[in-house]
């Protein structure tokens, strides 16, 4: 679905207040989620978003420079390519030529096993997030790798180039494999694994990771904050694909009313996570409300059906 042109058929989306997240996005969102937002509410501009994601860009086609909010070493990083790549989604039907260049990054500092690392060496740590700051470069990570060959399938169907680029077969083959023996997976984990699933129509592991969600749709991040969750709608944000087989439409309607009652009285939304400065906090501020609409968007209308 192209959401911009569906939200300029109808701009209502049922217990939230756009103008007020209009107004939020304006005042306090870095350039990069106004042109998302923009974009997705109708009346944005391709290029500008391109060029909005480009002031992230390395010289070695990666992207870094604190595209990821926690994460704000100039380098190249696996965190920046996964935000790179919903970007990459959000432009779509058009196609740029910086998103095959992401995947020959990505081949660049694959693994021998065809996982990423969760991070790079991070030579400038200030501002980050110890857990990418302290990353081993040596290991493949299924979290990090999931989530990106995820986003990169959904690019893939709109851009040839990526769809026939080697890393991301690779990156797949490695994540359905490294989901199949993870006996206990993290949260985190299991939501991207899943999301990989799920872009990739892969029904059987949708089946098998599915065995690790309550039927709550509730699983705690350990790690996280103390009430810090995976929700149904981390799992399913999509209602055309198979992981929303895994909730009850009540649930999943419930979700959704929390989802849009949790816009706050300056019109955005919040994470319900830890940020690791001040700039990312708010960064996650302006990320999270194009995230919300952008869900409730798509679901509109269809969480009873």
């Amino acid at each position: 679905m192209d959401i911009g042109t569906e939200i300029g058929k109808n701009i209502d989306i049922e217990g939230i207040d756009l103008g007020r997240a209009s107004e939020f996005m304006a005042t306090h969102a870095r350039p990069l989620d106004r042109r998302r937002f923009e974009l997705l509410t109708g009346d944005g501009d391709r290029a500008a978003l391109l060029a909005a994601l480009n002031a992230y860009r390395n010289p070695d086609g990666g992207y870094g420079r604190g595209l990821e909010p926690d994460l704000r070493s100039r380098t190249s990083q696996p965190g920046g390519a996964l935000h790179a790549f919903e970007v990459f989604e959000e432009l779509g039907p058009d196609t740029a030529p910086e998103a095959a260049a992401l995947c020959d990054w990505l081949e660049s500092v694959t693994l021998p096993d065809g996982g990423l690392p969760f991070a790079l060496p991070v030579p400038d740590p200030a501002g980050c997030a110890p857990f990418w700051a302290s990353a081993d470069p040596d290991a493949s990570s299924l979290q990090i790798t999931a989530i990106v060959a995820a986003t990169a399938r959904r690019v893939a169907a709109h851009d040839p180039a990526v769809a026939a680029h080697p890393w991301l077969e690779r990156a797949v083959r490695y994540c359905r494999a490294a989901a199949r023996a993870v006996a206990e997976p993290h949260a985190l984990e299991l939501a991207f694994a899943l999301a990989l699933a799920d872009a990739a129509g892969d029904t059987e592991l949708v089946g098998i990771l599915g065995k690790h969600v309550p039927e709550s749709g509730m699983v705690r991040v350990p790690g996280g904050l103390e009430d810090e969750m995976m929700r149904p709608l981390d799992f399913a944000p999509r209602p055309d694909g198979a992981v929303r087989s895994l909730f009850a439409p009540s649930i999943v309607e419930a979700e959704l009313r929390r989802l849009a009652e949790r816009q706050q009285d300056d019109g955005g939304w919040r994470v319900d996570f830890a940020g690791y400065s001040p700039a990312a906090e708010l960064e996650w501020r302006g990320y999270a409300t194009v995230g919300a609409v952008s869900i409730l968007l798509r679901n509109a209308g269809t969480a009873a059906g």
